[in-house]
């Protein structure tokens, strides 16, 4: 088994991880700017689709954190990345916001309501019956189905609202088409940001704080995994789990210590 001082890369989930509802997390500054003076390459993940990588890392700059925008790897990203291989310069009719669509189209994909090859579900804000209606027919017409991620619902002020995994299901139930998942927990998406920085799974390490998506990837992709306690995982909720992460961890600040401690998971 490896240990931590093996693991030359990084992959960091965001939210529950560096920050919690926009303010830093113990250590995730002090983390970031460790791995930037060492030179460590690393990528900060996140299942939101709906920023580009400029967007978020002025969000996380508000935060206190520095995380430019090349070191920021979204499901859009590996959404754009995933087509691009399979279908170079393809066609998509799109459900989504400006991170998915930039995405799309600096892959080289082109944005079409006439007989597309995929249609592309991402996170949006402003879910229309008539676009939605639009993707059914396209579906039944012949193109492929593609969601970004599979997240049902994402928090907002007022209280959980419906997320890409609901809309998909409804499409889903409309057609009896399924579709193809790419980010979190598909391992594919920590695959796609290995390449992105050089990585090799064997010298790789997942930061996440939820078992069901971050740990069950990371373990699928061959990495070791660093669940954290700041975000919705809690000893209970592990316990669930048939699996297990490398190392539990109270939070990143746990990271910077020079020697790596003993895990608790073992």
């Amino acid at each position: 088994m490896r240990t931590r001082d093996e693991i030359e890369c990084w992959l960091t989930d965001m939210d529950g991880v560096l920050v919690h509802e926009n303010q830093a997390l113990p250590g995730a500054a002090e983390l970031l700017q460790q791995w930037t003076d060492a030179g460590t390459p690393f990528l900060v993940l996140t299942n939101n689709s709906i920023f580009t990588p400029r967007d978020l890392s002025a969000r996380l700059r508000s935060s206190g954190l520095n995380v430019p925008e090349e070191r920021i790897w979204t499901s859009a990203l590996a959404t754009a990345d995933f087509l691009k291989q399979q279908s170079p310069g393809g066609t998509a009719f799109v459900i989504g916001e400006v991170g998915l669509t930039t995405a799309l189209h600096e892959a080289g994909f082109i944005m079409t309501e006439t007989n597309p090859d995929y249609v592309v579900v991402g996170e949006t804000r402003n879910y229309s019956f008539e676009a939605i209606t639009k993707a059914i027919r396209l579906l039944l017409k012949g193109a492929r189905f593609i969601v970004t991620n599979p997240d049902a619902t994402g928090p907002s002020a007022e209280g959980p609202m419906p997320a890409t995994g609901a809309i998909a299901a409804l499409i889903t139930k409309a057609t009896g088409m399924e579709p193809y998942v790419v980010g979190k927990p598909n391992p594919m998406m920590f695959r796609s940001a290995m390449n992105r920085i050089g990585a090799h799974s064997e010298n790789t390490g997942m930061i996440g704080d939820r078992m069901d998506t971050d740990i069950v990837a990371g373990i699928e992709a061959g990495l070791h995994t660093v669940l954290v306690l700041t975000g919705i995982s809690d000893t209970a909720e592990i316990a669930r789990y048939p699996f297990r992460p490398d190392e539990i961890l109270d939070g990143v600040h746990q990271l910077l210590s020079a020697e790596p401690v003993e895990s608790d998971a073992i």
